[in-house]
C-alpha cells in the first residue's frame, strides 16, 4: 500500500500494533507459537487495524485505547486465513509457505482456533457487549459465505447477486466491522458510524473485485501466490461471470469452468478467454462503482485529515495493481 504512506496518520500506533501481534500469540507450546507466528511473520497489509484506528483517529488524538482492538481484529483475519489454506488445500500465501503446508492440517486448525480465541478475549477486555456482538456477528456472516462459495464451486449458471454475496462475506464484512467498531469506541454518534460501516463496506467489495481481477492479470511474484487460482478451485469471480454471460465463446467456457479437471489443466486457456472478453474491464467498472460510492459516504463526516486518508484509500484501491 505504497509502503504505507495512506496509514502515515496512525504509523506509531501500526507498530505498536505489529509487536502485539506476536505477544498475543505467546504460547509456551512451542508448535502453536511457531505456527501462529508464521503468519505474522509474512507481513500482509493490515488494512483491519488500520482501518480500525483511522476510524478512531477521526474523533480523538490520543488512540492509545483503540489499539487493543486494532490487534484483535487482524488475529481475527489471521485465523479465518489459516483456515481458509486448509479448506482450499492452499501452499503458497503471502509469498511463503502456508501454515497448512508446513505443519499440516491439525496444527493449522489448533493454531486458527487458538489465534481467534485470543482475539475474542482481548475484546472481551473492552467490556463492551455490542462491539462484541457486531464481532460475532459478523464473524458467523463470513463462515456462511465461505459455505456459499463453496457449494457454488463449479456452477457456471449463478449470477451477480450470487457473487455480491460472496464477496461481501469473504472481504466486505471485515473491513467494514473495522471502520464501524473504530468509531463505536471513539463516538456515539450514530450516523457517523454508520456512515463509517457503510463506507468500510462499499471499499470491501471495491477491493475484493480488484483482488479477483488480479488472479487473472497480475504477475505472480506481485501477488504473492500463483495466479489463476480462483479458476483452480473452480470459483468463478466477476471477469469469467461477465465472459460466461456476455463472451461468443460462452458455452466452451461454460463447459471448461463447470469441470474440475478443465479447471486445473486448461488455467491458461480460461484466463485467455476471460481476458479476451471485456470481463477485466467490465470488473474494474464494477470496483470503481463501489470505490466512488465509499466516498461518498464520507460526507456524513467531520473534515479532519483522516477523512481526507479514508478518500485516498478509495483512489488507492483503484489503481492498485499487486
Amino acid at each position: 500500500m505504497g509502503d504505507f504512506d495512506l496509514f502515515k496518520l496512525i504509523r506509531d500506533e501500526m507498530e505498536i500494533v505489529e509487536a502485539r501481534l506476536y505477544e498475543n500469540v505467546d504460547t509456551p507450546e512451542t508448535l502453536l507459537y511457531e505456527a501462529s507466528t508464521h503468519l505474522i511473520k509474512a507481513g500482509g497489509k493490515r488494512m483491519r487495524p488500520g482501518f480500525a484506528l483511522l476510524a478512531a483517529r477521526m474523533y480523538q488524538d490520543d488512540i492509545s485505547y483503540a489499539i487493543p482492538l486494532a490487534t484483535a481484529l487482524e488475529l481475527v483475519h489471521m485465523a479465518t486465513l489459516v483456515h481458509d489454506d486448509v479448506i482450499d488445500n492452499s501452499s503458497i500465501r503471502r509469498g511463503t509457505g502456508t501454515v497448512k503446508c508446513l505443519w499440516g492440517n491439525r496444527i493449522s486448525i489448533y493454531a486458527g482456533n487458538f489465534v481467534f480465541a485470543k482475539a475474542l478475549a482481548i475484546i472481551a477486555e473492552y467490556k463492551r457487549s455490542d462491539i462484541l456482538e457486531v464481532i460475532a456477528d459478523a464473524s458467523m456472516k463470513i463462515c456462511e459465505g465461505e459455505i456459499v462459495q463453496m457449494l457454488s464451486c463449479y456452477n457456471v449458471n449463478l449470477g451477480l447477486k450470487n457473487y455480491l454475496r460472496r464477496i461481501e462475506r469473504k472481504t466486505a464484512l471485515l473491513i467494514s466491522l473495522s471502520c464501524q467498531v473504530g468509531a463505536m469506541l471513539s463516538t456515539s454518534d450514530s450516523r457517523q458510524i454508520e456512515a463509517l460501516r457503510r463506507y468500510g463496506y462499499d471499499l470491501g467489495l471495491a477491493f475484493q473485485i480488484t483482488d479477483d481481477i488480479l488472479d487473472f492479470v497480475a504477475d505472480e511474484e506481485t501477488l504473492g501466490k500463483p495466479i489463476g487460482s480462483d479458476i483452480r478451485q473452480g470459483v468463478i469471480t466477476l471477469p469469467a461471470l461477465y465472459a460466461l454471460h456476455h463472451d461468443e465463446h460462452r458455452d466452451e467456457l461454460a463447459r471448461l469452468l463447470s469441470s474440475p479437471q478443465e479447471c486445473q489443466q486448461s488455467t491458461e486457456h480460461i484466463i485467455d478467454m476471460v481476458c479476451e472478453s471485456d470481463g477485466i474491464e467490465y470488473a474494474y467498472s464494477v470496483s470503481q462503482h463501489y470505490a466512488n460510492r465509499s466516498k461518498r459516504h464520507l460526507e456524513l463526516l467531520p473534515d479532519t485529515p483522516v477523512k481526507e486518508t479514508l478518500r485516498e484509500l478509495a483512489d488507492f484501491i483503484l489503481a492498485r495493481d499487486y
